[in-house]
């Protein structure tokens, strides 16, 4: 976690070979609109052939994938059986009163799924961070007590909602509303049997001794009592050892989506920039009529219009007129993009389709950015990064998003969510086209008997991105900046280096190497 404003916080990550991951959580905390400025500049090598013409803008925005969701309520797994606010409550409710609308009961039955995942993966990051040696003994007793809790809270939270659905066979509900509550039921088996599954996979380095085969055991009881449970009712999201599992990714995938769709804001884009080019056009235009029309009228009085001079002048003045306008067009373009943003996006609440906030997004490249003191002073690092600013070439992007909220507009007390999400992932497979190969045989000469050998010799590349976040809320305004370096070749992203803020020691504070995503429960 970067160290960000607190109101706004930052996580980096790999999302796969071609994905680089960016999640910022914006957690208003005035009681009026509340402003994000979000840059990021990417320093590329010369040799990668990335500038305005190789990699114009439309590409880039292809090549950038937003989700912009309401952030998770955050709830232990205890406060889901007991917090007023806990959705497994709302439903309970609503199965004394009736009062609500299916669509509601669907609603929440969705941000219980949403909630319980939230949960299981804190539990699940947990049991990670304690099984690892610097833990101690300290983090394995806490861990001890973790996993009874879990053990407990879990399946308690499956039987009250599994009870709560069985009851709901009295009432009279659509068949719609039927499938979607069945879905969300097997949408939280699933849960509970991947975060469960890999958090007795990261307890395999624990003894065999002591309470820690009991615990695991427990967990994986947990797990096959969840996929009996699927089978019971025909459900064909069941892992096979043997088998390529397609139909369970697929079912996974659609799950996520399905549930987790009530808390996505949906877009509405606008295109103001292209509104205000098209004024400073106009623009353009009426001054070069009127250059035009005053040599027109000038000629008028100084010549018979039968004259060749008159001629002439009419002529020398049309062709001044097509250059004024077309130098105005460019000069107010390049203002344009100097000072518009060119692509603005509403942010809607897809419950009460309400604008909670908007979104403007640009992109510039090479002389058009100017890099501050800040962002270049968190990559002298080294020498080759302190010579290549000078005198070595190398492409600058620069990526601005601006968002504002209006906390007023959040369902706070109604739903009880008080931020939002933004995941912002950026595909390099651009980067890659014009790389060497990845791997070269280097002659190697023995001391021993001078023998020659070769040795492996990997080529890669490091990009570096400098994040800077600017904050502005209730009069104050608060600035943070993080770095961190991927490092490619021509198969993708190799690893990720976080580095620490100036004042700490100037080495990366670590490397995070890639891994499939299906290799990352939860991802």
């Amino acid at each position: 976690m970067s160290q960000a404003p607190e109101a706004l916080h930052s996580r980096f990550d790999v999302h796969d070979r071609k994905q680089f991951e960016i999640k910022l959580e914006y957690q208003p905390t005035g009681a009026d609109e509340t402003r994000y400025l979000v840059e990021a500049y990417l320093f590329l090598p010369s040799s990668l052939n990335i500038d305005a013409e190789t990699y114009p803008r439309a590409d880039f925005y292809a090549d950038i994938h937003n989700y912009v969701r309401f952030k998770t309520p955050v709830m232990g797994l205890s406060e889901i059986l007991s917090s007023e606010g806990s959705p497994l409550l709302k439903l309970e409710a609503w199965m004394r009163t009736g009062l609500a609308p299916e669509s509601d009961v669907v609603y929440q039955a969705k941000l219980l799924s949403c909630v319980l995942r939230g949960a299981l993966r804190r539990f699940a990051t947990t049991v990670e961070m304690r099984c690892e040696p610097k833990a101690g003994d300290a983090g394995r007793a806490d861990l001890e007590t973790v996993v009874r809790s879990a053990g407990e809270s879990v399946p308690a939270v499956l039987e009250r909602f599994r009870a709560w659905l069985r009851a709901t066979g009295e009432a009279k509900l659509q068949e719609k509303t039927r499938a979607s509550l069945r879905l969300v039921d097997e949408y939280v088996s699933l849960l509970v049997e991947q975060f469960f599954r890999r958090a007795v996979a990261d307890m395999d380095a624990l003894p065999r001794s002591g309470p820690w085969l009991p615990l695991r055991k427990g967990l994986m009881e947990a797990v096959l009592r969840e996929e009996s449970y699927r089978k019971e009712h025909r459900l064909r999201s069941v892992l096979s050892p043997t088998g390529d599992n397609e139909e369970y990714m697929q079912r996974l995938g659609f799950l996520k989506k399905f549930c987790m769709n009530v808390l996505f804001l949906s877009s509405r884009r606008r295109q103001r920039r292209q509104g205000w080019e098209e004024v400073l056009f106009a623009i353009a235009a009426g001054v070069a009529m009127a250059f035009a029309t005053s040599v027109a009228i000038w000629a008028q009085v100084r010549f018979t219009q039968v004259s060749l001079n008159f001629f002439l002048v009419a002529v020398v003045g049309y062709m001044m007129k097509d250059r004024i306008k077309e130098g105005l067009r460019r000069m107010f373009s390049r203002f344009a993009a100097t000072h518009l943003y060119e692509r603005t996006t509403d942010l809607v609440d897809p419950v009460t389709a309400r604008a909670i906030g908007t979104c403007e997004e640009r992109v510039d490249y090479g002389a058009a950015v100017k890099v501050p003191a800040g962002v270049s002073a968190l990559r002298l690092h080294d020498d080759f990064l302190t010579v290549s600013q000078g005198e070595l070439s190398e492409a600058v992007i620069r990526y601005q998003k601006r968002i504002v909220l209006d906390a007023r507009l959040l369902p706070r007390s109604e739903r009880g969510l008080t931020g939002v999400t933004d995941i912002l992932r950026l595909n390099v497979g651009r980067f890659l086209r014009d790389m060497d190969e990845p791997e070269f045989a280097l002659e190697y000469v023995d001391l021993e008997d001078f023998s020659v050998g070769h040795i492996r010799g990997a080529k890669r590349y490091p990009v570096d991105l400098v994040f800077r976040f600017t904050v502005m809320e209730a009069g104050t305004r608060k600035e943070s900046a993080q770095r961190v370096r991927l490092v490619l070749d021509r198969n993708g992203i190799q690893r990720m280096q976080n580095f620490p803020q100036p004042a700490a020691a100037p080495e990366p504070a670590g490397s995070v190497p890639i891994q499939p995503a299906a290799w990352r429960a939860g991802a």
